[in-house]
């Protein structure tokens, strides 16, 4: 299912970690997704409320592609700019397939895992709801 880091994601042991698992599976592409927070509007960070169980009830239809395999890790609670907030790596035996699920996992992302997003600033942190979608059958996590 999907792995969670209270913090960060650690980028490079994650993906090694990945690719040692996948790389005698027949797999001929990894191709990776990393989000990194970055200085919008002059926040410090992002803090993420995320509920693990809708979460994987979500991630678990991309686990069934025939042709492809998806990892994902996400992080939970402060992430600071410059450190990575998201990571998702696509297994396929071609890399165009692979772009094409990567293209499709991560707007399929944007659009309906059930994460919650707040920018930190100034100390505070402020429950970004510009930029936030609204879930059926979820509320919001104070």
């Amino acid at each position: 299912m999907v792995e969670v880091f209270k913090g960060g994601v650690p980028v490079i042991p994650t993906l090694e970690r990945w690719y040692e698992e996948f790389k005698l599976e027949g797999y001929g592409a990894m191709i990776p997704f990393i989000g990194i927070v970055r200085p919008d509007n002059e926040i410090e960070g992002l803090s993420f409320d995320l509920y693990l169980p809708m979460l994987n009830e979500w991630f678990k239809k991309w686990q069934n592609l025939d042709d492809a395999k998806i990892m994902m890790a996400h992080s939970f609670g402060d992430v600071m700019v410059g450190e990575t907030s998201f990571l998702c790596a696509v297994f396929t035996k071609h890399r165009r397939e692979g772009f094409k699920y990567l293209e499709e996992f991560v707007e399929d992302f944007k659009a309906n895992a059930p994460i919650w997003k707040y920018d930190l600033k100034g100390g505070k942190r402020i429950f970004a709801s510009d930029r936030a979608k609204e879930l059926p059958g979820a509320g919001l996590l104070d």
